[in-house]
């Protein structure tokens, strides 16, 4: 059975050149064609030796995950449902800003953190994606964009904050950010990509040795224990004190922050209260505030707060001179807003 190009880093796909007798300088050209130059497969590489490209074609895999449906929202969100191999599918989102692109990739084909807020968590963990099945969302987004919005391909920002807790697959999430920003490669800079997690303590104890430089989006939505014990489940194993710790102790460059997430639920964790125990937990840390207004799906028992009430949120929040941002809802009309992905 062939092998996912995409499953190789550069200095994999050299050291198996090299394994086979031919010319390490392969990689270059194929990581040229692939990557940075976007081609789609050919049999036929401009410049790359007949033996590397006899090698290549019978070793190895360069299909994409299948787009078995498109969604395109009102204000230009795009969502992906991915069949891939197995049959297995995920959904991954194009978010648009001034004809340019963030994406939102899944880890896993479910999630098993069973967050209540959180649409995907209903349909629990089948299993989680492999490097190639990661990088493969990315790339055939790409070629949708190519296709159906022509000049408009300049994916720029990359966030894990799809289906599936990222550092639950480790391994397979550190290798895709390997390829991402290889120099050879897409090149996108560490900086533009972020991890989301809900707080998985075990793949935040290998961060700052294994993906420093990338950005680290915690899933915070309370300060309260109580309260995010019912938003996140894990919380009760892995609680909120400990899991700042960690994070603490993450380098950070000059100019990053760590972003923490709130979701903004009505009668929940939306009053002042809450808002003021935020401010004090987050004022002397490098922190930024992405206030989310929660996006209602079907079946969940969350409610939306009033405008209003984001806004005396963030005034308060405003008085910690801590960086604060509301974030714009978009593609809910086509459920793709945050915490609102399903494969169901």
């Amino acid at each position: 059975m062939k092998k996912s190009f995409f499953q190789f880093t550069f200095l994999e796909l050299q050291e198996l050149l090299s394994s086979k007798g031919l010319n390490s300088s392969g990689a270059n050209l194929l990581y040229n064609w692939y990557y940075k130059k976007k081609n789609a497969y050919s049999k036929e590489i401009q410049d790359i030796a007949k033996s590397t490209l006899s090698f290549i074609n019978e070793n190895l895999s360069f299909s994409l995950p299948k787009v078995a449906m498109v969604q395109e929202a009102n204000d230009r969100t795009v969502k992906f449902l991915f069949e891939l191999e197995d049959g297995n599918k995920v959904e991954s989102v194009l978010i648009p800003f001034h004809k340019k692109y963030s994406i939102c990739l899944s880890s896993q084909v479910g999630c098993a953190m069973k967050c209540s807020f959180c649409f995907t968590g209903k349909q629990g963990l089948k299993r989680n994606l492999k490097a190639y099945e990661i990088i493969g969302q990315f790339l055939a987004a790409w070629h949708w964009l190519k296709e159906n919005r022509p000049g408009e391909e300049r994916i720029l920002n990359i966030v894990f904050m799809g289906q599936g807790e990222p550092l639950h697959n480790f391994d397979e999430v550190k290798k895709a950010c390997d390829i991402f920003t290889s120099q050879y490669g897409t090149s996108i800079g560490h900086q533009k990509i972020t991890i989301s997690t809900s707080g998985y303590i075990p793949g935040l104890k290998r961060w700052k040795d294994e993906i420093p430089g990338v950005n680290l989006a915690l899933s915070l939505h309370s300060a309260f224990d109580e309260i995010r014990n019912e938003l996140i489940p894990i919380n009760q194993r892995y609680p909120l004190e400990e899991v700042l710790k960690y994070i603490d102790n993450i380098p950070l460059r000059y100019k990053q922050f760590v972003t923490y997430e709130y979701l903004l639920i009505k009668d929940l964790n939306d009053g002042e209260g809450d808002a003021r125990a935020l401010g004090n937990l987050l004022q002397n840390r490098r922190a930024l505030i992405n206030l989310i207004p929660f996006n209602e799906f079907p079946g969940t028992q969350y409610k939306r707060p009033k405008e209003d009430n984001i806004l005396n949120f963030k005034e308060i929040l405003d008085t910690y001179s801590i960086p604060t941002l509301v974030r714009t809802t978009k593609g809910d009309d086509v459920l793709a807003a945050c915490g609102q992905l399903n494969t169901k």
